[in-house]
This record gives C-alpha cells, sequence and structure tokens, in this order.
C-alpha cells in the first residue's frame, strides 16, 4: 500500500494460493505497456432489463449491471507505493469500452477529500481505500455506504465468460473482503511482508543474512560498529513496526496465536508468552541503541530514503517498497527481501510470511453509477487489466494466472515473491486491522511509545489486551470469527 497496511487462505485455511501465485508470476523489470485491446466476452446475455443511471440498459453476460453507455466515473485512488498510472490506463480502457467520461483522482489523503463526501450522500463511484488516511473500512461498513460486491464475484469473468469471477482469484480474496459476513471489499494486491536490505552492503561489510532473532540482533550491532543504523523505521507511521512484532507473535506463537487475536480471545495478549517473547525482542533493539538515530521521528518515505542512502542495514515494508522507492534508490542498490527471524522456539519457521490480499477498492452504495463502478471492479479482474497493473505497478494481483509471462518483476520484487515460494504453506495473515480498526489503531500507538521507550514490553502487552477486550464488546464482533 506504501504507507499503511497495511496485509489468505490455503488448504489448510491459513495461507494464500501461492502454486497458483509463482506459476504465474514471471518476474517485473520495466517494459512499456503494450497497447491490447480491451477483452469483451463473448457469451450471449439474457433479456432481463434493469436501471442503468437513468434508463432501462439491458442486462447480458457482457453487460451483468447494466452499465449505460455515454455516462461518468469518478475514480479516486491512493497515490503510494503503486502509483496511479495504472488506474489511469485502465480508466482510458473503460471509456473506450463504455463510451463513458472517466474524472480521475489521486491522493494520498483519502479521508480528509472524501469524508465530506461520503457525509453529503455524493460519493465517488470506485475508490482505492488505503494509505494511512484511508477512511477505516469497519466504519464505512457499519453506516451502510459500502455496496455489497458478491454480484461482481458471481458475473462471468471478462476472460472465460463459462467461469464466474470468484473461480478465477486466488484463495483468501474472498475472505479478506469481508465484513460482519459480507463481501464489500475487494483486496486487489497480493502482498508480502518482512525486512528489506541491500545486497551491495551486505556483500561489502561481508554480513550474512540472518535468520534467527539473535543473528538479526548481531547484524544490526555490526552495523552500529560501522556507524550505520541497524534498524530503520518509519516512526511517524506505527503500522510498520507494529508489522514486525505481530509477525513475530505468529511465528513463535502459531496459527492459534494469530487466531487467538483476530478472534478477540481474553488471552490473546495477557499470559501469552509467545506475545510477551515477541515485544521484548523489539523492544532490545531499541535498549541496544541499534536504531537508525531520528528514525522515530520520520514518515515512511524519509526513513526508507535515508535506508536507501544506506544509513541503516533493515528496514520493515512490504512489497510495495521496490516501486515506491524508485527513484531513491541506487541503481546498484540490490534490494532485497527477508523474512522476518525467528525467535528461539517458535512454532512456524524462518521462511513463514505474512502474505494476503491488500489494497482495498470499494464501490460506495450511493455512488451516482454504481453500475459502472461494479462494471470496472469486474474489469480490474481481468487478465488485461491485471497485466496493465503488474507493469505499471510492479506487483501481483489476486487475479490467478491474470499477469502476461511476458511481464517481469523488478529484483527486489522478485526476491518477495522467491520467498513467497519457499514458505510454501507457512504464510499467516491477520484480520484485526480491517475488522476493528479501533483496536489496530491502538496496538500501533503502543508501539509508538515502545519505540520511544516511554512504555516497556509489559504495559504494550497491557494495553493490547485493554484493546482487544473493547474490541470484543462491540455487538458486531459476532459476525467476525476465524475458524
Amino acid at each position: 500500500m506504501g504507507s499503511t497496511s497495511a496485509h489468505g487462505e490455503n488448504s489448510n485455511g491459513e495461507g494464500f494460493g501461492r502454486r497458483d501465485l509463482i506459476k504465474r508470476s514471471a518476474a517485473l523489470g520495466l517494459i512499456a505497456v503494450p497497447t491490447m485491446s480491451f477483452l469483451s466476452a463473448c457469451a450471449s446475455g439474457s433479456d432481463e432489463t434493469t436501471k442503468g443511471n437513468e434508463s432501462k440498459v439491458a442486462v447480458t453476460k457482457e453487460n451483468p449491471f447494466g452499465v449505460a453507455k455515454g455516462g461518468k466515473l469518478d475514480v479516486v485512488v491512493f497515490k503510494g507505493g503503486f502509483g496511479d498510472d495504472y488506474a489511469k490506463a485502465w480508466e482510458a480502457a473503460f471509456d473506450k469500452k463504455w463510451g463513458t467520461t472517466s474524472s480521475h483522482m489521486s491522493t494520498q489523503e483519502i479521508t480528509s477529500k472524501l469524508q465530506p463526501r461520503f457525509n453529503g450522500g455524493n460519493p465517488p463511484d470506485v475508490v482505492d481505500d488505503s494509505g494511512a488516511q484511508q477512511i477505516k473500512l469497519d466504519v464505512l461498513a457499519k453506516g451502510n455506504q459500502l455496496a455489497d460486491l458478491t454480484a461482481v464475484l458471481d458475473a462471468p469473468s471478462i476472460d472465460d465468460p463459462t467461469k464466474k469471477v470468484r473461480d478465477t482469484l486466488v484463495e483468501g480474496a474472498y475472505e479478506q473482503g469481508l465484513q460482519g459476513g459480507k463481501f464489500v471489499v475487494l483486496k486487489y494486491v497480493y502482498a508480502v511482508f518482512g525486512f528489506w536490505y541491500s545486497g551491495k552492503l551486505f556483500k561489502e561489510k561481508g554480513w550474512t543474512e540472518p535468520k534467527t532473532w539473535d543473528e538479526f540482533l548481531a547484524v544490526c550491532a555490526k552495523a552500529k560498529d560501522a556507524g550505520i543504523g541497524g534498524l530503520a523505521h518509519q516512526g511517524k507511521y506505527p503500522y510498520y513496526i507494529n508489522v514486525v512484532i505481530m509477525d513475530l507473535i505468529a511465528k513463535k506463537g502459531g496459527l492459534d496465536a494469530v487466531k487467538a487475536i483476530d478472534n478477540l480471545e481474553p488471552n490473546a495478549f495477557a499470559d501469552n508468552p509467545a506475545a510477551l517473547a515477541a515485544v521484548e525482542a523489539v523492544y532490545e533493539i531499541v535498549e541496544k541503541g541499534l536504531l537508525m538515530p531520528g528514525t522515530n521521528g520520520l514518515t515512511h518515505t524519509e526513513s526508507q530514503t535515508a535506508w536507501n542512502q544506506y544509513k541503516a542495514a533493515f528496514i520493515p515494508s512490504g512489497s510495495w517498497l521496490e516501486n515506491e522507492q524508485l527513484k531513491q534508490t541506487p541503481e546498484d542498490f540490490d534490494m532485497k527481501f527477508l523474512p522476518v527471524p525467528v525467535l528461539a522456539d517458535s512454532k512456524l519457521p524462518f521462511e513463514a510470511v505474512r502474505a494476503g490480499v491488500d489494497e482495498p477498492f470499494i464501490v460506495p452504495e450511493k455512488a451516482a453509477n454504481k453500475a459502472a463502478g461494479l462494471e470496472f471492479l469486474r474489469s480490474m479482474l481481468s487478465r488485461e487489466w491485471s497485466t496493465i497493473f503488474a507493469q505499471q505497478a510492479n506487483s501481483l494481483t489476486v487475479v490467478k494466472d491474470g499477469v502476461d509471462p511476458s511481464v517481469k518483476l523488478r529484483p527486489g520484487t522478485q526476491s518477495a515473491v522467491t520467498a513467497l515460494k519457499a514458505a510454501g504453506s507457512n504464510t499467516f495473515s491477520y484480520r484485526y486491522p480491517d475488522w476493528y480498526s479501533e483496536m489496530g489503531t491502538e496496538l500501533e500507538n503502543a508501539s509508538n511509545e515502545l519505540m520511544a521507550q516511554r512504555i516497556q514490553p509489559k504495559e504494550w502487552i497491557k494495553r493490547a489486551q485493554a484493546a482487544v477486550d473493547k474490541a470484543a464488546k462491540d455487538p458486531s464482533a459476532k459476525n467476525n470469527k476465524r475458524t
């Protein structure tokens, strides 16, 4: 996502369909977007009609939502690590097919720009509701502000009208879009989370990629001795360092620990040795002075740029990092991905990674052209649009086999894909940030206090459990459950 979560299921219900993903993920160097004609479905449809805008429009397999020709389409996207060139290409393709006139806005200030429009009943037709200033999805869902997207999943695939859209997506795409049991969010990007480092720096210093937390601290100490910060983190956005803490909990305590937190269990953090060990591990970085000086006061781009300038050995982020830092990264930097190293006696191996669908797209319930908004999302789930995204944004999507084999990922992102392949079925993801945004914010605030040494690990645990207990009192919590 770029400046926030930033965040699948396998056959056991826990990870994502990596085999399908790896099969199609040829890797992304940068090649120009080829000229492609928009893939149109060629099946004949029914004679049903529905209201599209103000006139009746025939509903067919090619036009399952009754989009009216020549209407207007209002699109707003978060301009973070993925940029917005992909969206402009999508809009041009959509306008060409449907005769619409698209308006495009890209911003990092989603809440300040769009909250007044939601409140006023005139929201956009399609929104990429992402970034640090995202309008919280659970808040929108509780306010009945999100259109039910189930119809998109049940519509014919543009690439193969004999299939439903839902059958073309990686596992977990459906589950991670649920709010209160209803599918209202399309998370479009398949992302991987962990640490990143410079292959060039490691080679020059003779450092080895750490697999255990003790080895990680040892490299950070060597960096400090060399006049370099051990860890840079995005201090003004504690989302990132919180990912590290939560990943350590997942690896130490296993998938049961993840489910306990998402299901708001009374001992999710309290009396949980894995949770305390994880928080103490991260706090050790602070206590030993292994943070890059000043990192607590930096934004995501400021800290990432300092890391690109070899001022720190490691930084935590998702697989959008390479694209976000294109202009700041030296050509010979050799960006590499590292799964979060493991604590002693961890239930999940070093190779395990947080992986899953991310970057939430929504169609507001009160969108002026809801039919076009739904069709836009269906088009996003076509091979053509998925390939455009891969080329322009250097990232995989939730569409199985959705990227043309000629597309090559850049080296850093490819290293994350390689790590995903090595993880196999050992992937995990959390649901609480979307289901309980207030709880997520409280955990991040506690992590911020921890990194600034204003609280100790046991106080972090106390605050985290209080946040869980508070979320559990919400009547809507009963509709969110991981099994």
